[in-house]
């Protein structure tokens, strides 16, 4: 009887040390991710197990294991893509608890997912040899004043699909239709490269204006991507579109709880931890990304260019992974490579 009552509770003790964890699929790719994880394994004693990837190779994983997948959180670096976890049914309810409502805006979280951190998709621009428009618009860039100029990523780009996704929604399917066959044609070369690629055509005079994330210019200044980038990125600048109208197109990395999470309130509390001011501050410090929570000031290396733009906030994030198979059907269909 004695070692009968000993199993048992070797088994519950067993289970309740295992229950100390919580599982991530994760397509971010920094180390300071890491870091802050061990943190939170300090406080809290809850070990946190990262498996990383790229999105498509973990999506599949995750919808062919079904209710045998063990992940609790997937983390990736766009809207359209927490959106299309939340369609599938791959996510479940639960990212709604008072600390998560308080510190992240309504436009950038709802019940499945939440923003970890924000980003800007602007126009970059070469102050010595261009000046842009006043009061430029992501709209302005099908106009004839712009043919063989603009820089860009392909159309398979998740952030411009999600960009041009924002653009259906605030000014409807055929409008956007007219535009994206206008912008294609100013292009100045056949698209290619990152994010980074862009803003180093401007500064190499391929291009005369750039499209591209704001904490990728922050990234090449700070030198961690050699000297030769972080020259290149001190010759061009941002600029911020629809600053008189909507604001400037935002996006975000965000997470959400998996269906079948074995360990959802470990990884609610990882959540949460996340939104602390203390893992706000180092996010923004290694990684360039805009802070979700608002008491948190941005890197200076990304401050120095203002913090006070208008943000799009007339639209919920949410929306882009409906539009984005509209957005790639007219990207396609406009000649976008």
């Amino acid at each position: 009887m004695k070692i009968l009552i000993f199993l048992i509770s070797s088994i519950f003790t067993f289970s309740n040390i295992l229950a100390e964890e919580v599982n991530i699929f994760s397509s971010r790719h920094y180390n300071s991710d890491t870091e802050l994880y061990k943190k939170f394994t300090n406080k809290t004693g809850i070990k946190v197990n990262i498996i990383s990837g790229k999105d498509n190779a973990l999506h599949k994983r995750i919808k062919e294991e079904g209710k045998d997948c063990l992940g609790d959180l997937y983390f990736t670096a766009d809207a359209g893509r927490l959106g299309a976890f939340k369609l599938q049914g791959l996510f479940q309810k639960g990212v709604n608890s008072e600390f998560i409502k308080k510190q992240v805006s309504v436009n950038f979280r709802n019940d499945y997912w939440v923003g970890i951190a924000k980003r800007a998709r602007v126009i970059y621009f070469n102050p010595n040899k261009t000046n842009p428009p006043k009061d430029l618009k992501y709209e302005d860039l099908s106009k004839e004043i712009f043919k063989s100029k603009i820089a860009i990523r392909q159309s398979n780009n998740i952030y411009n699909q999600s960009l041009v996704a924002s653009i259906i929604e605030h000014n409807g399917l055929n409008k956007t239709k007219e535009w994206v066959n206008g912008f294609v044609k100013n292009f100045a070369r056949s698209p290619k490269g990152n994010d980074r690629g862009q803003i180093l055509a401007v500064a190499a005079g391929e291009a005369e204006y750039a499209i591209a994330n704001t904490y990728y210019l922050a990234l090449m200044l700070s030198g961690k991507k050699g000297e030769e980038q972080k020259n290149a990125a001190k010759k061009v600048l941002p600029y911020f579109p629809n600053q008189k109208d909507r604001g400037t197109h935002m996006n975000i990395s965000g997470a959400g709880i998996l269906r079948h999470a074995p360990n959802k309130q470990n990884a609610i509390k990882l959540l949460e931890f996340l939104l602390t001011e203390e893992s706000q501050t180092h996010i923004v410090n290694n990684t360039f990304e805009y802070p979700i929570v608002k008491s948190v000031k941005p890197n200076k290396l990304i401050a120095q260019f203002g913090t006070n733009f208008k943000q799009d906030l007339n639209i919920n994030v949410s929306v882009y992974s409906k539009r984005q198979s509209e957005a790639l059907k007219i990207m396609t269909e406009a000649g976008w490579k």
